[in-house]
């Protein structure tokens, strides 16, 4: 993948990143890696979430309160720590959610004019 494409996409994912994990945390808690391994499966390995980008995002989501976390084994017996959307997550996510789609109407209508 060319770099300009590559800045391109993590220059919009920066601005989703939060929006996109609580969405992930409505399927029930996730550790970070599953998160990760979420996102890249859904979106067909578009959206490819670094360790750099996922954990401090989890951070800021924990400190807003927006997301809950506890260590617990995974099913391989490892310990991760595991995410919870909390209700005021979910409050957000909805916010957001619509704000989102605000704008990507805003930008395919401006890409549909002639």
């Amino acid at each position: 993948m060319a770099g300009t494409e590559r800045d391109t996409r993590g220059d919009l994912l920066r601005g989703t990143l939060e929006m996109l994990i609580l969405q992930t945390l409505t399927h029930g808690p996730m550790h970070g890696y599953g998160i990760a391994q979420h996102l890249g499966r859904v979106s067909r390995e578009v959206l490819a979430i670094e360790e750099g980008s996922l954990y401090p995002a989890l951070q800021r989501l924990l400190v807003k309160g927006l997301v809950s976390a506890e260590w617990r084994k995974t099913p391989n017996n490892q310990r991760a720590r595991y995410y919870t959307l909390t209700r005021p997550g979910r409050s957000h996510l909805g916010l957001q959610s619509e704000e989102f789609e605000r704008f990507i109407g805003a930008v395919r209508r401006v890409m549909a004019e002639a």
